[in-house]
């Protein structure tokens, strides 16, 4: 049996809805980082936004993407914590903080997706940095 074909505006309106999730989801960790916000959006609050339900959002998402809503939160979350860490001085704890985490929560949720606590990959990062200016530094001397 072949499976049913969706419409064309019924399907239109999935990635609409997808895009504009996402949307939102950018201009709020926007907010956030600028301090406009105190608070982590929650899945009803976006679809809040919408004005739609929040099942409908999540499914709409998982069958538009194949992922969930809270892929793309961690995604993006985890993206401004290395450029954060990779960019700036600012203690681990206060990136965490910005980021609406406890500091050790925040470590453990890193930890999950990176492989390395924020203060190895830090440490790792600038690591390669220097790495690579003392590599550029030889080349010119060389040269």
């Amino acid at each position: 049996m072949a499976s049913p074909t969706i419409p064309k505006k019924i399907a239109a309106r999935q990635h609409e809805i997808t895009d504009d999730f996402l949307a939102i989801l950018d201009r709020h960790l926007s907010d956030l980082l600028a301090g406009r916000l105190i608070d982590m959006y929650e899945i009803r609050d976006v679809a809040g936004e919408m004005n739609i339900h929040p099942t409908h959002l999540s499914n709409t998402i998982r069958l538009t993407t194949g992922y969930a809503p809270c892929y793309f939160f961690e995604r993006k979350i985890m993206d401004i914590a290395r450029n954060l860490l990779e960019t700036t001085t600012q203690p681990i704890a206060e990136i965490a903080r910005t980021l609406t985490y406890d500091p050790s929560n925040f470590t453990k949720f890193f930890k999950h997706f990176q492989g390395s606590t924020p203060k190895q990959y830090r440490e790792q990062h600038w690591a390669q940095q220097r790495e690579a200016s003392d590599r550029a530094k030889t080349e010119l001397l060389t040269n």
